[in-house]
């Protein structure tokens, strides 16, 4: 079944036009054709793109990847889609895929919208994951904040019955809003029970560098996990 849901979108991330290393560039250039998917191309065939039937997990801003690439690495029998707008991140995964010869990951280099309806069938998704997005602190900016209703509901259409939403942030108020949406969706149950926050799970298998940074300025991890209604 192919997604028609419209979403009106509100830019939710700035863009971040750091330089990219020669490696980098160079894993672009040469690794992209075998791990890089392109909108123009529209919806996916999982069996084709990994040349195999097994569970799918889609992981949306994966930063460099370091989480991405740990959890492909410690689940070798699933498939992993990464999408990331930052293009040096893209290349340090290309480049860690390459070192690691891991061959269950593909990537968009994209905003994540840009990818959702046009390009995941409906119900093809085992588990969808979107950790520390931009919380968008002052009030004038919630409006941009990814995790709204409209939203969310986007993302399940790509669920599979009983599949799972993990959410993770650092911004206290921003995981209090994210529990207020996710909770008032009568399709979603909480894992955890009715408006608690999750144990750390296997779906974030290392803390990065950024989680380390939250940590040090004293800021709590909260994590977010529901299942689809079959």
């Amino acid at each position: 079944m192919h997604n028609t849901t419209p979403y009106r979108r509100v830019r939710s991330f700035v863009r971040r036009d750091s330089r990219m290393t020669e490696a980098q560039q160079q894993a672009l250039k040469t690794l992209w054709p075998e791990f890089g998917l392109d909108i123009a191309n529209g919806f996916i065939n999982f069996a084709t793109v990994f040349q195999r039937t097994a569970s799918t997990l889609l992981e949306i801003g994966f930063g460099s990847g370091h989480s991405l690439l740990a959890a492909a690495m410690a689940q070798p029998e699933k498939n992993f889609i990464g999408i990331e707008t930052h293009k040096p991140g893209v290349g340090t995964l290309l480049l860690n895929i390459l070192a690691n010869k891991i061959h269950n990951i593909r990537i968009y280099n994209t905003d994540a919208v840009e990818v959702l309806a046009p390009c995941i069938p409906s119900q093809s998704l085992h588990t969808i994951q979107l950790f520390f997005p931009d919380p968008w602190p002052k009030r004038r900016h919630h409006k941009r904040r990814l995790i709204q209703t409209e939203f969310v509901k986007l993302l399940l259409t790509q669920l599979k019955p009983n599949g799972e939403l993990h959410l993770a942030t650092d911004w206290q108020d921003y995981a209090i809003d994210m529990m207020k949406v996710l909770s008032n969706i009568p399709a979603l149950t909480n894992l955890a029970g009715a408006r608690n926050f999750s144990e750390r799970s296997p779906g974030r298998p290392i803390i990065t560098k950024f989680e380390q940074q939250a940590q040090r300025a004293g800021r709590q991890i909260y994590d977010l996990r529901f299942s689809l209604n079959p």
